[in-house]
């Protein structure tokens, strides 16, 4: 199964969108008022993810502009942001035990991202 984008319905009347692989969420989206406004950040996303930096913070890493960011949990784990130009958290990860699997999200926005097909939850 191909890497989409899903925009489904959030609290509120609002909504939200993933990066999914395989029934997998890979990187979920804040809640956004507007259906438009989802589909504007993953426009946003695709455009910017493939030539995006990363800075791991865990590390001492500093970014600015559109960057990925590897943070360390305080259990020790790893997420992922993708942070705007403005500074605002786009999409995040869920806790990974490893260093490695954060990245590895990382190359699966920045390689299958910008081609994923946009689904509508109904």
């Amino acid at each position: 199964m191909a890497h989409t984008f899903k925009i489904s319905a959030a609290a509120g009347g609002q909504f939200k969108f993933a990066f999914v692989y395989n029934g997998t969420t890979i990187f979920w989206s804040e809640n956004y008022k507007a259906k438009a406004s989802a589909k504007s950040a993953i426009d946003s996303l695709k455009a910017h993810a493939p030539g995006a930096a990363t800075a791991d913070l865990s590390k001492g890493e500093t970014g600015s502009g559109y960057r990925f960011e590897i943070v360390a949990s305080k259990d020790g784990q790893h997420f992922v942001r993708f942070v705007a130009s403005n500074g605002e958290t786009m999409v995040r990860t869920e806790t990974y035990k490893s260093r490695s699997s954060a990245k590895n999200a990382i190359a699966s926005l920045i390689k299958n991202g910008p081609g994923a097909a946009l689904v509508e939850a109904g």
